[in-house]
This record gives C-alpha cells, structure tokens and sequence, in this order.
C-alpha cells in the first residue's frame, strides 16, 4: 500500500464524489474504484443522490470506502444544510468559493446551481480531516460540488470526464473548472480534443480509456451455433445493452428491426432501464415486431453477461439527442467483443476508437435506420462472418482495452501532493 494514500490514522485521504451510488449504468466508475483502492488509494465515497437501482453488480461489493449521501434536495433536510453552512462559512476558503458560485449563478441563474452550492456547503463541512484532495467523477454538477467545496476548504482536486458531461456543460463552465482542477482524466480521444480547446492549460488533460478488468469477468462463452435466419424455431439472437434514451438510438434500431427481410428470422433483446421504455414498447408494437421484442430492463451483471452468451450479435445504435448529449466510447461495446460477439454500431461519438468498419465490427451512420437493417442483415444470414468479426474485436480489447494502465495512472496521481500531481499530469 502507498504510503501516501492513507492517512496516518488509517482514514482514507480521497473524497470521491459522484452523482449516484451504487448506479447500476456506471460499471466503469465501480471498476475504477475498486481498482484504486486495490492499489492502496483509500477513499470515501460521498453520493449527491440515492439511486433507485434495486439490483447491484459484484465490483459495487468490492468496494469498501465509506459512503455518504449528500441531500439531494436541500428542502429534504433543512437542518443539515444549515448546520453545513454555518461551519463552512467559517473555512478560509469560504469567501473565494461563494465569489465563484455567485459568479455561476449570475450566468446559470437556476434552482440547480443553488442546490449545487448547498450540497458543496455540506460537503466542505462534514469532509473529515483526513481528506487531502477530492475527486469528482463527471465535469458537470459533480465537478461543480467539488469546486466549491474544495475551495473552501482549500484542497486539491481533479476530475474524470465522460460523455453527457462534456458536450452538454457550457464552455464558460468548463474552462472555469479546468482552470481550477489540478489534472482531468477523460475517456475518449474526441472528448479529449474537445476540452483541449477549451482548456487554458491542456497539459494538465490526459486521455485514459476505462477498458476492461479481464481478473473479474467470466470466460468467454464456448463457440456459438451457426445460426443464420433460415430456422424459425432457432432464430439469431440480437442483443443491446443501454439506457433507453435519445442518445442510444433505440427508435431506430426498431426502425431497422422491422425493415430486415421477412426471410429472416430472428429475435430481439434489451438490457437497461429508462424513461423512454413505453414509448419505445409502442413503437414496437405499431411496427409488428412487438412478439420478436424482449425487453427485461435493468439487470445486474451476472444478468447482463448471460444475456451477451446466449446472443448472436450485439448492436448499439448511439447517435447525438437533441441537447447535444452524445455517447463517449460505451465499455457495453467491449464487453461484448470480450465475450466473443460481433458488433454493429455506429460511427457516433468514440465509437470508431474501438470499432474499424469491416474489421472489428460493422458501423453505419448514426440515425440512418436502413443502414442500420442492411448491417444487421449482413450479420444475421453470414455466421462465418460473425465469427472473423468477433475474433478480431476480441484480441483487439485483449491487446488494447486492459484498464490496468490508466488506474495505475490515477492511483499515483491520487496518491500525490497537489505539485507532483500536476507535474505527472503534464
């Protein structure tokens, strides 16, 4: 264990904080976690909301930090924030901080930029003296907490970048923030690019993809039949893990569903929760494809990876919502190469930094549903094919996508005073 990672009375020295704990969609922050403290990084996790996951994965289990939930709304529990105020206000860093969220405020003139604050006040508050430096996981609204707070109390901090976050935080914001932190890790190479414009120190960014824990995944499944179509009592299995929101492109992929030849037979499942699981159960239902449709919601992991064995295919039609929001590179994706399936995707977002058209899967244009249907049936009547794609997927996350490199990296940044930190990041 790093010498530097724990406090001399044994208390952990990094405060982590996240929108949910434990959230059953964010397996790569788990994954993360658990990794730092196996490395000696001792944390405590501090959650700005309960989820309402009723199912965990077994990496949430592995991690062992203490864990505090901050009020999600400040009405919830009027006292508390009050009494977090009230010390906060007398922390050094104090009058700096609120300079920074009235100056937020000013430009986001919001009910959540105030709530914001409030958890920060708490935060700053209750942190316990053994803290050294926080750590935020998201830029947006987790970032905004743990500037504040972190202000106050005059600590180091740094952040991990995803998706949602970078391309929906407005630039003002983002450049306030990177100016602040001490180093930022991100997920993508098109995230990267992305915060490098914005960044007045782009040295202090480092691209870390989340990659894969091989030690705690089962096997790969043994080879699977060769269906192709042809069977109506063996049909191919498709398979898609994601939330079901705008960005997952799961209105089109049902579009691509129903446009695959009648010849074809097939059968369609669904892991992952959502508000759009409704309106997505009618749009099956009224293009006929509802009998071909399972949809089983969220599942934990055990779940999820019996549903990849027993598929045939793996297909994400991710493309950018409305807001701006937009996928990084889903770890779902190299999960399912992991576990010998071909992929079928597109070219949205990060998507291409693990998967090459042709070689490692097969990618279209994003929002183009008849693409999207002439892939998959490319896949569905071609088992050999399938094969040959999840072969090289495979090695290509063997050989590429280990998360081993980029914990390392953030153990020993974590495990850092706050000079050596932005010194390593540089």
């Amino acid at each position: 264990m790093s010498k530097s990672s724990v406090a001399k009375d044994g208390s952990a020295r990094v405060a982590v904080i996240l929108k949910g704990w434990p959230r059953l969609s964010e397996t790569f922050i788990a994954q993360e976690l658990a990794g730092l403290e196996a490395r000696g990084v001792a944390l405590e996790l501090w959650s700005m909301r309960k989820p309402t996951d009723k199912a965990r994965h077994p990496v949430h289990d592995r991690v062992t930090g203490r864990v505090v939930y901050l009020p999600e709304y400040l009405k919830d529990d009027p006292a508390r924030v009050l009494a977090g105020w009230q010390k906060a206000r007398r922390l050094p860093g104090y009058a700096l901080a609120r300079r920074k969220f009235l100056a937020d405020l000013r430009r986001d003139f919001t009910p959540n930029r105030v709530r914001r604050w409030g958890q920060a006040l708490v935060l700053a508050a209750e942190l316990p003296a053994s803290i050294e430096r926080l750590y935020a996981h998201f830029l947006h609204t987790p970032a905004s907490v743990t500037r504040y707070a972190a202000t106050m109390r005059g600590l180091p901090w740094s952040v991990s970048a995803h998706a949602k976050d970078i391309w929906t935080s407005e630039p003002w914001e983002v450049g306030d923030k990177l100016t602040d932190c001490d180093w930022l890790v991100t997920c993508t190479n098109v995230g990267l690019q992305r915060l490098k414009e914005l960044a007045p120190r782009p040295e202090r960014l480092r691209l870390v993809y989340h990659g894969l824990d091989f030690a705690h995944l089962p096997p790969a499944p043994p080879p699977r039949p060769d269906r192709n179509g042809t069977d109506p009592h063996d049909p191919v299995v498709i398979l898609s893990v994601g939330r079901k929101v705008e960005k997952k492109g799961y209105d089109d992929l049902l579009e691509a569903l129903a446009a695959l030849p009648r010849t074809l037979n097939w059968r369609f499942e669904h892991v992952g929760a959502g508000g759009l699981s409704d309106v997505l159960k009618a749009q099956a239902q009224s293009l006929g494809i509802a009998d071909r449709c399972t949809w089983l919601g969220g599942q934990p992991q055990k779940a999820v990876f019996a549903a990849l064995a027993r598929a045939d295919l793996f297909v994400l039609a991710s493309k950018k919502a409305a807001d701006g929001d937009q996928d990084g590179l889903p770890n779902v994706l190299m999960e399912a190469a992991h576990q010998g399936l071909p992929i079928v995707s597109t070219n949205a977002a990060a998507i291409g930094e693990f998967v090459t058209d042709g070689e490692t899967g097969l990618l279209v244009p994003p929002a183009a549903p008849q693409e999207l249907s002439a892939a998959l049936a490319r896949l569905i009547g071609n088992p050999d094919l399938r094969q040959r794609l999840a072969q090289r997927a495979g090695e290509v996350v063997r050989t590429r996508f280990s998360y081993e490199a980029g914990v390392d990296w953030i153990a020993s940044a974590l495990g850092q005073d706050r000079t050596a930190a932005a010194r390593a990041a540089e």
